[in-house]
């Protein structure tokens, strides 16, 4: 039988959705990357599988284009939201497990193809500072930098050379943020993706981490952040305990199926 498989994106996050709930879906390496190759599979950032879980209504398994199972995706994370939607699963409300823990999330709007979403992210009990950059886990790790004007940044350049650099090299490398302040509360973000290997046009735990970082830097009460990334807006909202612990973390935007289909029996 063909493989359905299902293609949505999250401010131009994109990503293969495969419906596994009944399991026997090829997480091979080589299966994984040859779907999300752009040239000669389906093309996207990621791939994710729904499947059971025996205590949420799913679970979410995140892959990176490389064909690597991964950590958390906060845009992979809306989409998935309105994956199961277009399934039937749950209502307005659900929770899901993914590798990093339980996530909340809720629908505020939704069609047949698009979906706003408001997804609970992780606590973060520390920001890491350092002289000239800061580090958190949002789920994914995360290196966030601030620069003066970030469309001015040779992200694919710089990206690449920090995601793997000491003394991220040991830990599998990290993602790599370059932050511009727009104002209070306002940021515009650009963001090198490990696993993908290069600049994507939005990456939510990315977005989380640089308005967490932005926070700390700013030293302000703000608790609520737009952040523009090169595929859309997304809003990021937090409660704050002491300098650096961050609890009841959102993540907000947008969702959008763009088509469904059926891969090549031999593919």
């Amino acid at each position: 039988m063909k493989q359905k498989f299902y293609k949505y994106h999250g401010a131009g996050n994109d990503f293969v959705l495969i419906d596994n709930r009944s399991g026997g879906f090829d997480v091979s390496r080589a299966h994984v990357a040859a779907l999300c190759c752009r040239r000669t599979g389906v093309g996207a950032d990621g791939l994710m599988l729904l499947e059971n879980d025996p205590r949420e209504l799913f679970r979410m398994r995140y892959f990176n284009a490389d064909g690597g199972e991964s950590t958390m995706c906060g845009n992979g994370g809306r989409c998935i939201v309105l994956f199961a939607h277009h399934l039937g699963i749950g209502g307005s409300r659900k929770r899901f497990s993914g590798i990093d823990g339980v996530h909340d999330a809720q629908i505020l709007s939704a069609d047949a193809t698009a979906g706003e979403i408001r997804l609970g992210m992780i606590d973060v009990p520390r920001v890491e500072k350092f002289p000239d950059h800061y580090f958190l886990d949002t789920g994914s790790p995360h290196h966030v930098e601030f620069v003066p004007d970030v469309r001015r940044e040779d992200v694919a350049r710089k990206g690449a050379m920090i995601r793997r650099s000491d003394p991220y090299a040991a830990a599998g490398g990290t993602n790599v943020n370059f932050v511009e302040i727009v104002s209070d509360g306002r940021i515009r973000v650009r963001t090198y993706e490990r696993g993908v290997e290069a600049e994507t046009l939005a990456c939510g735990t990315g977005a989380t981490a640089s308005a967490l970082a932005a926070a700390v830097r700013s030293g302000s009460d703000c608790r609520n952040y737009r952040v523009d990334v090169e595929g859309g807006v997304l809003f990021v909202s937090f409660e704050r305990t002491g300098d650096e612990r961050f609890t009841n973390v959102t993540l907000t935007g947008p969702a959008q199926k763009v088509f469904e289909g059926c891969l090549a029996e031999k593919f």
